[in-house]
């Protein structure tokens, strides 16, 4: 919502400076995202006179110019434009000036070694408009020396205010004035208006066939006008505010949209055919609107339509065939009332965003339809001459009495300050309520055009937005001993975080059926009676899935029989064991299909590597991490697989035996067959709900970074042990030692092959050393690795490699 500071002083009597009323703006609810001052940021610019213009001795386009700026000798400044010459009047920017258009600052230049002292500006570089081609042509009596902006008469600053949906009566300037008015920024200006009589009947007739879309309804005809341009005041306003002027019929409803919130319409009488009718839309109407665009209309949108067809889309735009022209004589103004609902709903549906839609969408006041039809055909009258009809009104042309009883200590309740009944009576009436009673209790009766407020808590909030918000005492909330429970449960928390994971590592999310077939059931070690449906609602979804991998299979095959092999899917959803509630788990399930590795999906000139069991690992173990688990005790185990996995290229994750946290690897082939999927595919199923929550132990504070001043030491160890023995059971033994001590262990290398028997194998590590006290002396490193070795021995069998 834009308005000029000048437009606004039409409704507001005050002194107050731009600034204050800004501030006051915005604590009252009414937020000034901007403003626009076009004084203050061109006060540098003075009216200027050229007195000579010669050619530049280095360039062939720029001329040397001698500038009278009314300060005293004239000053140089070397100029590009074409039209610079000898006697022009213009605009001249002094050293140290800011350029809106090219956000620089002027200083003295030095242009193909001839001195400048300033600049003569182009209305594009002022951001005036887009004329760039020459410097800025004034009157030949212009003064020189006096400031541009104030002689052009751009001291009016623009407001640039945020409205929230609720407050429909500010969107009229005047409903603003009211507001800073009951806030003490000055006195509201409302002066009457002069209901008009009209010398003879109205010829034109109105029918309205659905009131719940048409309220109210007002229409009055003026003969004789002479329609043209508006007066220079209203096209000003207009197109401070970001609008064009088009003529003084339309200008008329435009101004007093923004001026009291009232869209009109008005249509040239002459092109009116008959009598009006409120109606709704019959699928497949068709209106050339006023926007040049023809729109396909159906039953949910509101028109007003003549003998021949649609004229206008009802509170949102008017159309051209009934449009006012200079050559208009007779004018019909239509001043009506709308459902708030099937207004937005067809400007959503015909993506027509309207100054009237904006309006109407939000509710207008019922009371002012009348009044704002004669206001607007006095500006008729004033502008364009022509003599009125009486107003044809169908409906109701006013709204529901709302009368509220207010307890006064609801102030005190809910907002926490005390504020005297005078103070309370004065700030509602200056906002139009009126307040009966002087008792504890009260009646407030609301205003028509305050729609919004229905109880006594939006009457404190009245009270409490003009009083200031900053007034309100900070009092904290009563939070007893308890701790603060979190907003998300745990599961929620590991289902958003694995998503994420999952996401990060290059797989698509996936949103499966939670039902599939009996077969693929059974394949998952599910089609227990128990969890078939009694009603499915299709054969092939019939049975509760057991596993999220059975739909993301089908998904993969589906995208690889349309030409996209190589893909990434996962899914986070429950999975169901048992018809009990414990038998029910939220899993994250993901597969990957021909190259889609964790290296970058499909092929590459740089090489492309297929998807293997390795990556349905680390996918598994990014969604445990990423969930919480803890990751120090977690171990692969490859017996007891589930029969859809392919022995030998899988494995189990675990914390002991009894805790299995999820599997990984290749499908087997016998399932992907049952499953009509072609492979091979890799896969990772996990429990979210079996992962242990972290246990809370009441510890000091640690700070989140902790730096050693000493150097950390490293050291290899290779051990010869059974093929069996898995490389983690070495590293934990390793780690067990002294975990303070012991930072990092990892695998770089493990060996078969000649030298060692064909049972053994020979895995080597590395182990970090991070002295926190002092630095380590070869012994006790030594010390350490002695028991590195030791402790491998007794966990693994393994034996230190010679």
């Amino acid at each position: 919502m834009k308005l000029t500071l000048s437009w606004l002083k039409d409704h507001l009597d005050t002194d107050e400076q731009l600034d204050a009323l800004a501030d006051k703006l915005t604590m009252i609810g009414l937020e000034v995202e901007g403003i626009e001052d076009k004084a203050k940021a061109l006060a540098p610019f003075t009216i200027a006179l050229v007195l000579t213009a010669e050619k530049h001795p280095n360039a062939d386009k720029l001329q040397v110019c001698s500038v009278d700026t009314g300060a005293g000798a004239p000053v140089q400044v070397v100029c590009g434009a074409p039209n610079a010459r000898a006697g022009l009047v213009t605009v001249f920017a002094p050293p140290g000036t800011f350029i809106p258009a090219k956000a620089i600052t002027l200083g003295i230049g030095n242009i193909r070694g001839v001195e400048s002292r300033g600049m003569l500006c182009s209305a594009a570089e002022l951001e005036l408009s887009e004329d760039h081609d020459g410097i800025i042509e004034l009157p030949a009596d212009a003064p020189i020396g006096q400031g541009f902006a104030e002689w052009a008469g751009l001291g009016d600053p623009v407001l640039d205010i945020n409205l929230t949906p609720n407050r429909q009566d500010c969107a009229g300037i005047s409903g603003i004035a009211r507001d800073l008015a009951a806030a003490g920024m000055g006195k509201f200006k409302n002066p009457s208006i002069k209901p008009i009589k009209g010398d003879f009947p109205c010829p034109v007739k109105v029918s309205v066939e659905d009131d719940k879309l048409c309220p109210g309804f007002a229409l009055r005809l003026v003969r004789g006008v002479k329609n043209g341009p508006s007066p220079d005041w209203l096209q000003q306003r207009l197109t401070a505010i970001g609008l064009r002027p088009i003529n003084a019929l339309v200008d008329i409803t435009n101004f007093l949209t923004f001026d009291r919130s009232r869209p009109l319409h008005v249509f040239d009488a002459a092109k009116v055919s008959g009598d009006l009718v409120v109606r709704r839309a019959k699928d497949g109407e068709t209106l050339l609107a006023l926007d040049g665009r023809s729109y396909t209309l159906d039953p949910n949108v509101c028109v007003i339509a003549d003998a021949h067809g649609v004229e206008s889309l009802a509170g949102i735009m008017g159309g051209e065939a009934s449009g006012c022209s200079d050559d208009t004589t007779d004018v019909l103004i239509e001043s009506a009332l709308w459902n708030e609902i099937n207004i937005a709903q067809s400007g959503r549906r015909l993506g027509i965003n309207t100054d009237a839609r904006y309006r109407f969408e939000r509710g207008v006041d019922p009371a002012f339809m009348v009044p704002g039809l004669d206001l607007a055909t006095h500006l008729v009258m004033q502008f364009c001459g022509g003599t009125p009809s009486e107003a044809v009104v169908v409906g109701k042309a006013f709204g529901d009495d709302r009368i509220i009883d207010f307890p006064l200590s609801e102030v005190k309740r809910l907002a926490g300050i005390e504020v005297p009944f005078v103070e309370v009576r004065r700030i509602l009436t200056h906002l139009g309520f009126m307040v009966a009673g002087s008792g504890a209790v009260v009646k407030v009766a609301v205003p028509s055009w305050r729609s919004d407020v229905h109880g006594k808590a939006d009457i404190v909030e009245e009270i409490v937005r003009i009083v200031g918000v900053d007034k309100v005492p900070m009092t904290p909330f009563e939070r007893g001993d308890a701790p603060r429970k979190p907003v998300l449960t745990q599961i929620q928390t590991r289902t958003r975080r694995a998503k994420r994971a999952l996401a990060a590592r290059g797989l698509t999310e996936a949103v499966t059926w939670s039902f599939i077939s009996k077969p693929s059931a059974e394949a998952f070690g599910g089609g227990q009676p128990e969890l078939a449906l009694a009603n499915p609602i299709a054969a092939d979804l019939s049975d509760m899935r057991p596993s999220l991998l059975p739909g993301l299979i089908a998904a993969a095959q589906a995208n690889a029989d349309r030409g996209i092999p190589d893909l990434a899917l996962f899914e986070v959803g429950q999975i169901f064991k048992g018809d009990r509630p414990q038998d029910q788990f939220i899993a994250a399930s993901g597969v990957r299909r021909g190259v889609a590795s964790a290296q970058g999906l499909g092929r590459h000139w740089s090489g492309s590597a297929q998807a293997s069991a390795l990556d349905a690992k680390a996918d598994a173990f990014a969604v445990l991490a990423a969930a919480g688990a803890p990751m120090a005790g977690l171990q692969i185990a490859t017996n007891k697989l589930p029969a859809w996995l392919h022995p030998g290229r899988s494995g189990a994750i675990q914390i002991g035996p009894q805790n299995v946290l999820g599997y990984f690897g290749e499908l087997h082939p016998r399932v992907l067959e049952q499953l009509h999927a072609d492979g091979p595919l890799v896969a990772f199923e996990v429990l979210l709900d079996k992962i242990p929550d972290a246990k809370q132990r009441p510890t000091r504070a640690k700070p989140a970074l902790e730096l050693s001043a000493f150097q950390p030491v490293s050291r290899d160890f290779a051990f010869i042990v059974d093929r069996k023995v898995a490389a983690a059971d070495l590293v934990r033994a390793a780690q067990g030692i002294d975990k303070k001590l012991i930072t990092s262990v990892g695998v770089f290398d493990v060996y078969e092959g000649k030298g060692i028997d064909t049972d053994k194998k020979s895995i080597a590590i590395a182990v970090t050393l991070q002295p926190r006290d002092k630095t380590m002396t070869d012994q006790e490193i030594d010390a350490v690795g002695a028991k590195i070795v030791a402790e491998v021995t007794k966990k693994t069998g393994g034996v230190l490699r010679g």
